[in-house]
């Protein structure tokens, strides 16, 4: 893929920004159902508030806004605005026809702000990264606790729609894959298999990154993994970083980050919640104070690549991207 020189050529040289949180910043338009509707989808027969990726399609220019106020903030990292961009998840809206338009759409957004701010500054490049969320459904799960047996879906099912959710985001510019937020590996493995198909069909190396998500103190993934069992239960591919993300804040994160940095010959990505949410479903934590707690990732040597999801804005992608100006990257570990 054309820009992998240049992203491996970067990540060498310093801490890479990745950008924050999209929905906190959506919230912001103050978006209503006609809103997310536009002209188009006017008479759609079911609700659709809170399908943020349609706003890829419906308020395109708001996507476009969010993206460059993190390109602005530092960001050398965007991600595209596709998280749910599934036909499992888009099946909650009755619109599964549309996820390859959306996907392939979303990426051209970020696609084009990213090329206005490499232009700007050719010596920091800025790379698209493809979304792609966990769907709400769990491989390794019953949602049934009288039926443990049982799965609401399969392997091959969830493999189908990431592929098709993959090859949009390819289409549409995107450098790099990005399966993140991961609370059951075995989503993850079915997202991955299909990455690798593609790799095999298209003659192409992804860049890919794969960022899990520790749900609570215990230090596990919703699925029951430590932070060591999610990393070696994916690092039978040739990844570009493996990381963790959302759940908690950066301070709660930082042990999780060590087994990574320590047992992975992979880059390191983090990108934690503005702390936890208080009695509000709000996040409090400032720039300045998520960006001192994560100064302790980089005296530690324990990431590659840094960025912020739920709560996060422009101002703590900034305190965030300065802060790191002054550190080195995390050395790649050589395992035999």
């Amino acid at each position: 893929m054309k820009n992998s020189e240049q992203l491996y050529k970067a990540l060498s040289e310093r801490i890479l920004i990745l950008d924050g949180a999209m929905g906190t910043m959506l919230q912001r338009y103050k978006f209503e159902e006609e809103d997310y509707r536009g002209e188009r989808f006017k008479d759609w027969e079911h609700p659709v508030k809170g399908n943020n990726d349609l706003l890829s399609l419906t308020q395109p220019q708001a996507i476009e806004e969010v993206h460059k106020k993190y390109l602005e903030a530092g960001a050398d990292i965007i991600e595209t605005n596709t998280f749910s961009g599934t036909t499992i998840a888009m099946a909650d809206y009755y619109m599964e026809d549309l996820v390859y338009e959306l996907n392939y759409e979303s990426a051209k957004i970020a696609r084009k702000a990213c090329d206005e701010y490499t232009a700007k500054n050719p010596d920091k490049p800025r790379f698209v990264a493809g979304s792609i969320g966990p769907t709400n459904k769990t491989a390794s799960l019953s949602p049934d606790v009288n039926d443990p047996g049982y799965r609401a879906i399969t392997f091959d099912e969830l493999r189908i729609a990431y592929k098709q959710q993959a090859e949009a985001l390819l289409d549409g510019g995107s450098d790099i894959l990005l399966v993140e937020t991961i609370f059951d590996t075995l989503n993850a493995k079915a997202a991955l298999f299909a990455i690798d198909e593609i790799q095999d069909e298209r003659g192409i190396k992804i860049p890919i990154m794969v960022s899990g998500t520790i749900t609570d103190a215990s230090g596990r993934t919703l699925s029951g993994q430590t932070a060591e069992a999610f990393l070696i239960s994916i690092s039978h591919l040739n990844l570009l970083s493996v990381g963790f993300n959302c759940a908690l804040g950066a301070n709660q994160l930082t042990p999780y980050l060590e087994t990574l940095a320590h047992n992975s010959q992979f880059y390191v990505s983090a990108y934690p919640n503005a702390g936890l949410p208080n009695a509000f479903g709000k996040y409090d934590e400032t720039p300045e104070f998520m960006a001192e707690q994560i100064k302790e990732y980089v005296e530690k040597g324990l990431i590659n690549i840094i960025g912020g999801c739920c709560g996060t804005t422009p101002d703590h992608i900034k305190a965030i991207s300065d802060l790191v100006q002054n550190y080195q990257p995390r050395k790649l570990k050589e395992f035999v």
